[in-house]
């Protein structure tokens, strides 16, 4: 006891339970980082890489002008696309998407139907609004620790550090969006004989889908701010010349790979922020 203030020891508590989790369960979580590495992140990087990088620039263009239908958003993305090959960065630029869009898939996967569960149980909301208030304010170094114990160092606790950091704000998002779906749109479904599901695929995800691309939007986004963390623990990318920027205090290095996050990042937040748009604000905007 230190004063009025009792000493509470959590610490050590906290590295038995992980240390003993890992020693159980090690077989578990080493199958698990082979599965997404073989099924998931090497085909991912492996697609990228063999694309040609004005493939891979015109599918960014193709993107950008389904969500928006604005030719001039599309050829500027595409031009600033270009430009991080003309840094010398588009293998580093490659790594990285593999990584953030592995994170991003596996992210959406578990958040919107996470999200779906959450709006329609008021149990649910009550349980885990707090868990997901304490993922939003943790720092996002500590997410490394957990997961490095788990899985060791590379790009796999990169992907699960990530996925943990992103997944608030969809969850609350995709909830946000599904209870602010007209009440009288639901019933007019329901008079007219639609199941819960039909209401949800037919009514409630499409009126939904602003709100859902926002926190796509989001989780872009936080995971880009994941990328120089998670170089920390062997992720390799655009955050490694940053990492290696700050260590050797090459200012060069470390100016021009954050220059093609910054990038990257408005060319990801251009595109979904399009598809989030829906097509009569798209009309409103060009009136």
């Amino acid at each position: 006891m230190n004063g009025i203030f009792y000493t509470l020891d959590l610490g050590d508590a906290i590295n038995r339970f992980f240390t003993g989790v890992v020693a159980r369960y090690g077989d578990v979580f080493h199958h698990v980082s082979a599965v997404l590495l073989t099924y998931a992140l090497n085909p991912v990087e492996a697609i990228l890489r063999a694309s040609p990088p004005f493939v891979v620039i015109a599918v960014i263009g193709l993107m950008a002008w389904l969500g928006a239908r604005r030719i001039g958003l599309a050829v500027l993305l595409m031009a600033l696309t270009y430009v991080i090959g003309c840094l010398g960065l588009w293998d580093k630029l490659m790594a990285t998407c593999s990584i953030m869009l592995t994170a991003l898939i596996l992210t959406t996967i578990i958040g919107v139907p996470f999200g779906i569960a959450i709006s329609r149980s008021a149990l649910l909301a009550r349980v885990f609004n707090p868990v997901l208030d304490m993922m939003q304010t943790l720092p996002s170094f500590v997410y490394l620790i957990p997961v490095v114990m788990l899985f060791g160092l590379g790009r796999v606790p990169a992907i699960f550090a990530t996925m943990i950091y992103a997944l608030p704000p969809l969850v609350r998002l995709t909830d946000l969006g599904l209870r602010q779906v007209p009440e009288d749109v639901v019933e007019a479904s329901r008079s007219f004989g639609a199941t819960s599901w039909q209401q949800l695929i037919a009514v409630e995800l499409p009126l939904a889908m602003p709100s859902i691309m926002t926190g796509v939007n989001q989780a872009v986004m936080m995971s880009l701010a994941m990328v120089v963390i998670a170089s920390m623990i062997g992720a390799r990318g655009l955050g490694e010349d940053v990492l290696s920027g700050i260590n050797n205090l090459d200012m060069g290095q470390g100016i021009l790979a954050g220059a093609a996050i910054v990038i990257l990042a408005i060319v990801f937040d251009r595109i979904t922020q399009s598809f989030g748009v829906g097509k009569r604000a798209r009309r409103q905007v060009r009136k």
